[in-house]
């Protein structure tokens, strides 16, 4: 039997947007304080012990909600062409983290996005 190891790191950025085509009060301009987990799987650890530091996992992590902190998500890319919806957000998060830190030995897993306190999305690929 072989140990996976995930590791879990939580971070937080703030965020207007507009759902497009939504029949309901969210189709206008509201902002949410977004918040961000994500979770990186590995079999195998360092020379010190470590699958990976959760420090790079939050400097990835922030360097991707960095780009969307306190802006009208609408206005920038991918989402003033892709609905900004929780799910597209997470699924966003998720691509770009990966790009930042997947190796032979550690991978994103999933990246949960919370829209508030009792409503989010995990998103994970299979």
């Amino acid at each position: 039997m072989s140990s996976v190891y995930t590791l879990k790191i939580v971070t937080d950025f703030a965020a207007a947007h507009t759902l497009r085509d939504y029949p309901g009060a969210c189709s206008r301009m509201h902002g949410h304080n977004w918040k961000v987990e994500v979770e990186v799987q590995t079999r195998a650890l360092d020379k010190v012990g470590m699958g990976i530091d959760f420090k790079e996992i939050k400097q990835a992590t922030r360097k991707v909600t960095g780009e969307l902190d306190h802006f009208y998500l609408n206005d920038i890319p991918p989402f003033d062409r892709v609905n900004p919806t929780a799910e597209n957000i997470a699924s966003y998060i998720y691509q770009a983290v990966s790009e930042l830190i997947n190796s032979e030995r550690v991978t994103v897993k999933a990246v949960t996005l919370w829209e508030t306190d009792r409503a989010c999305v995990k998103y994970e690929q299979n």
